[in-house]
């Protein structure tokens, strides 16, 4: 990792750059454009992803997730949110009551069929992960300026380190619309577990296992 960089835990005050930084990186990205519009072009759609990324990243910190971000010079280049699998269960019941308030303020932007989707997404996406105790990586993202600069594998390289350390998960599970980045993250040990769709969209579900005897799918 470049020695500029540094990977730190994110607080209530990075909530302005971390929705900067997401909104920015997943503004191509295939799910994001099928359930808000192309936020490039549509102005209504920009508003729909942006209050979207920030109520993750509210969610992030009432349901006791871990968000992470890597900086260089107090700038935020990339930032991840992981469900971790022990989270405790009377924090997680007081967190999703207090999570209703934050869902309110969405319904103003985000039609029922958005949310419909949205619902149906992680049916559909839940289902296909392992049945053992894992992490679930949620939301990866790069700023576009910063990429190619071995951001994204650091910060991946730093989730497989906190998950490898945790005796109570058995690996990581993470959902992708992007073929291109399914031989991406086979290069950092995950296996593709299920190939769908959602909607019409593709859907690729894959699985990092700590035990070393975890192949991945075959290219």
């Amino acid at each position: 990792m470049n020695t500029s960089f540094r990977i730190s835990k994110l607080s209530k005050s990075d909530k302005a750059s971390f929705v900067a930084l997401m909104s920015k990186a997943f503004s191509r990205d295939p799910l994001f454009q099928h359930l808000f519009g192309d936020p490039e072009h549509d102005l209504k759609a920009n508003r729909r992803m942006i209050a979207f990324v920030s109520f993750m990243f509210d969610k992030s910190f009432l349901l006791h997730e871990e968000v992470r971000g890597l900086f260089e010079n107090e700038k935020l280049l990339g930032a991840f949110v992981v469900e971790k699998p022990h989270a405790n269960k009377f924090q997680s019941i007081r967190g999703g009551l207090f999570l209703i308030g934050r869902v309110l303020p969405l319904l103003f932007l985000l039609s029922w069929q958005t949310l419909r989707l949205l619902n149906g997404y992680m049916r559909v996406t839940r289902s296909a992960a392992p049945t053992w105790t894992h992490h679930y990586l949620i939301m990866i993202g790069v700023e576009p300026e910063s990429q190619g600069r071995g951001v994204g594998k650091a910060l991946l390289k730093h989730l497989l380190n906190m998950v490898s350390a945790d005796q109570n998960s058995l690996g990581v599970a993470l959902d992708t619309e992007n073929e291109e980045n399914v031989n991406l993250y086979r290069r950092f040990g995950f296996a593709l577990s299920r190939e769908t769709e959602f909607n019409d969209l593709p859907v690729y579900c894959m699985f990092y296992q700590k035990d070393s005897s975890y192949m991945s799918a075959p290219n």
